[in-house]
């Protein structure tokens, strides 16, 4: 391909990602003049459906966002509600909790990596095809995804839309014996996810290019809990993060992005490895220790390399867990309501998800709102696809075609969640004469959260 060149890539509907997107990049005389990201999910306006509703269900409400991880929303939504309120949950509700996200990112990392991306590493156009060369490994990526997904529907109930967890407590816990049980089978399966970290280790592509990485950070490698910290070297309380956000209008894309000090950031398990890795369950540094050194990293397909320790590290924490606590009753109890404001941080599969809410003295929700992960990376995933272009258009030894698989293997690396990105309501009022704003900043929750009900 020859640097003078003028062409276009249009890919609609990119492949095996959760949802829809179209990309766009347009090049002359050889150099990119912008790269598009789409989000063409159609808006559910879940944060003006929720207000008026009991805070005590609205994180069931909100769990409807996406099936992949609508443990993640459910989490979320239940720790802002708890902080509304003022409730502090039992020890053994906090491990509960911990284990429900354990079995999310090994069922949620396993989808993404085996499913979606595996055949991009090993250049098969599916995991159908992959089936077809060899059964065993499909066979063995399953198994790891179904240890996932029991995990889930023995401590929440659902491996999606689960109904154990719930504000203050949850309603049904599992027994001792099932706990034994379910440690047996993650074991099992902990052997089949070592082999594919190995293999993302060995095939992985590289692309570099150095941004800012935001992701929580806590002693134990946990998904809930800790502190929002930088790549920069500083950490942000939760109630103040969004004095660092600025809301990114995209106006091609039903999703809203957003910036980090006034720049691109990414989130997600490159960031947790990035910024925490030292914190990984000793049994996961021990058997991936010749993964480590390659962290932090700057190479966007070492996301996938990042997910594939994390599925270790949430088998590794389970099955603690699961072998060294006593599990007994805890009869549920409706918590009482209050007005207040609550603020819920936690790390869903594809990143720092963020929930602010505001009851009334009914307990009814006035206001709600949400950072998505898939939002936050969107700005990050334009500057990766024009770069990556370019550096192909520079190298000249690739065509059209392959560089347009090379944009869609770089997003799906990111493993983008469109219909997360599209969960609000984006009203602008555009008055004649004056231009719709590219960005708007949001000061504090609650101002943001009342700007979008305008």
């Amino acid at each position: 391909m020859h640097r003078e060149g003028e062409f276009d890539i249009d890919i609609d509907h990119l492949s095996k990602i959760e949802g829809h997107a179209d990309l766009e990049v347009r090049v002359k005389e050889g150099k990119v003049q912008h790269a598009r990201l789409k989000i063409s999910e159609a808006k559910r306006f879940f944060t003006q459906g929720v207000r008026g509703k009991s805070c005590l269900n609205v994180a069931q409400l909100v769990s409807r966002i996406c099936g992949t991880c609508s443990i993640a929303h459910l989490s979320c939504c239940i720790e802002a509600v708890e902080n509304a309120l003022g409730i502090t949950p039992s020890e053994q509700t906090k491990l509960l909790r911990n284990l429900t996200m354990d079995g999310l990112m090994v069922r949620d990392h396993a989808m993404h990596l085996y499913i979606f991306c595996l055949p991009d590493i090993l250049g098969a156009d599916s995991v159908l095809e992959l089936a077809d060369r060899d059964k065993s490994l499909v066979e063995k990526a399953l198994e790891v995804k179904s240890a996932g997904n029991e995990l889930s529907k023995i401590v929440a109930g659902k491996s999606v839309h689960a109904p154990f967890p719930s504000v203050g407590g949850y309603t049904k816990v599992m027994t001792n014996e099932q706990a034994k049980e379910m440690a047996h089978t993650l074991t099992h399966a902990r052997e089949h996810a070592i082999e594919f970290v190995e293999l993302f280790r060995e095939k992985l592509p590289v692309f570099e290019r150095k941004t800012h990485f935001i992701a929580l950070t806590n002693p134990n490698y946990e998904y809930i809990g800790g502190e929002i910290c930088s790549s920069e070297g500083y950490c942000v309380s939760r109630a103040n993060f969004w004095e660092h956000l600025d809301r990114v209008v995209v106006p091609y894309s039903q999703a809203t992005g957003f910036e980090f000090e006034g720049r691109e950031y990414m989130v997600g398990s490159l960031s947790r490895m990035n910024l925490n890795k030292d914190a990984l369950h000793r049994e996961t540094k021990k058997d991936v220790a010749n993964c480590l050194p390659l962290f932090p990293s700057n190479n966007i397909y070492m996301n996938n390399l990042a997910q594939a320790i994390e599925i270790i590290n949430g088998m590794d924490h389970a099955i603690e867990k699961l072998e060294s606590w006593d599990f007994k009753p805890e009869p549920y109890k409706t918590p009482a309501v209050k007005a207040g404001s609550g603020i819920g941080v936690i790390e869903a599969p594809r990143g720092t998800l963020y929930y602010a809410l505001k009851t009334n003295e009914a307990g009814m929700v006035d206001y709600i709102n949400l950072v998505i992960p898939t939002a936050q990376n969107h700005q990050n995933i334009e500057k990766d696809v024009a770069k990556l272009v370019q550096n192909d258009i520079d190298a000249g030894a690739k065509g059209q075609d392959e560089i347009s698989m090379d944009v869609e293997k770089l997003v799906r690396a990111y493993d983008p969640c469109m219909s997360c990105a599209t969960h609000f309501l984006k009203l602008k009022m555009k008055e004649t004469g004056r231009a719709m704003p590219k960005k708007s900043k949001a000061r504090n929750p609650w101002t943001f959260a009342e700007e979008g009900a305008r």
